[in-house]
């Protein structure tokens, strides 16, 4: 996608920017840039992102603010800022554009009541948040997946609000719901709507996923793909090619199942497979 408004210019030598999306109010932008590549703007969006390597500095409400990496900063919509590299160096940072409309729907099921959109640090140390940042990079725009990138950015953004405290966990947890959207995601090996799970549930998006990570310990999303790498094994194990198998547990190309194979069992789809077809050996060879 083009850059964002206020990014001046062409990349020069050693610059670059990866975009991808929006998707459903979600943009990835990721970016290694030198000097002063952006001038004043705003943007209609949450701006959250993590300094990688460099140090950025940008005006943002009346104050020079200064990201070291491994720091998040947050721009929250339509805020005037700039940015720029703070020193001769690389500045390398992963950002996501969230629609507020989305963090304000995930936030009741955070707070338990209708929450204002938070206001949070500029620049702030938040492990937690840099992590979800980063991971965002290697998932997947599937539904369940968006879900839960925006319930951790907004659990993020309430953490970097001054004065606001986050529920470790949802005040309640409906069992029959969760039972019944799990049972659905158990019945379809492949990629599962958002909209699917609130009419099984009764629950919306959000609660439906911080309610089953409080309970079964993983987001719906991580739950309903291991799902179908565990019938993509059995596939496998029945010899069949491994196209074929990843079309039939809900991935559209086969680089992407062997990505999330082998970051689930430590090997590729194909090794698997070759190893399952491995003639029995002596246990003592």
């Amino acid at each position: 996608g083009p850059p964002p408004s206020g990014l001046e210019g062409s990349c020069d030598a050693g610059e670059w920017v990866e975009t991808s999306g929006p998707v459903d109010g979600v943009e990835l932008f990721r970016a290694g840039l030198r000097g002063h590549p952006y001038s004043r703007h705003r943007h209609d969006v949450y701006a959250v992102g993590v300094t990688e390597t460099g140090a950025q500095a940008f005006h943002y409400r009346g104050a020079v603010r200064r990201s070291a990496p491994g720091q998040v900063f947050v721009l929250h919509p339509d805020e005037p800022h700039d940015g720029w590299a703070d020193g001769p160096d690389l500045l390398g940072y992963a950002q996501i554009y969230v629609a507020p409309a989305r963090i304000a729907d995930a936030l009741p099921a955070i707070t338990g009541r209708p929450t204002s959109l938070p206001f949070a640090a500029p620049v702030a140390d938040d492990p937690v948040l840099a992590r979800t940042i980063r991971a965002a990079f290697d998932s997947t725009a599937e539904p369940l997946a968006l879900d839960a990138l925006v319930l951790e950015i907004a659990e993020g953004l309430l953490r970097c609000s001054a004065g606001t405290r986050v529920p470790d966990r949802p005040g309640r947890v409906d069992l029959p719901a969760l039972e019944r959207g799990r049972e659905f995601m158990d019945s379809r090996p492949a990629i599962v709507r958002s909209s699917e799970l609130e009419a099984v549930t009764g629950l919306d998006r959000y609660q439906f996923a911080r309610q089953f990570r409080a309970l079964y310990g993983t987001s719906p999303y991580r739950y309903s793909v291991m799902r179908r790498l565990d019938l993509a094994r059995e596939k496998l194990r029945m010899g069949r090619p491994l196209a074929e198998t990843a079309f039939a547990v809900g991935f559209a190309d086969q680089a992407h199942f062997t990505r999330m194979f082998k970051a689930a069992f430590g090997m590729t789809p194909g090794r698997y497979a070759r190893l399952c077809r491995a003639p029995d050996q002596d246990p003592g060879s």
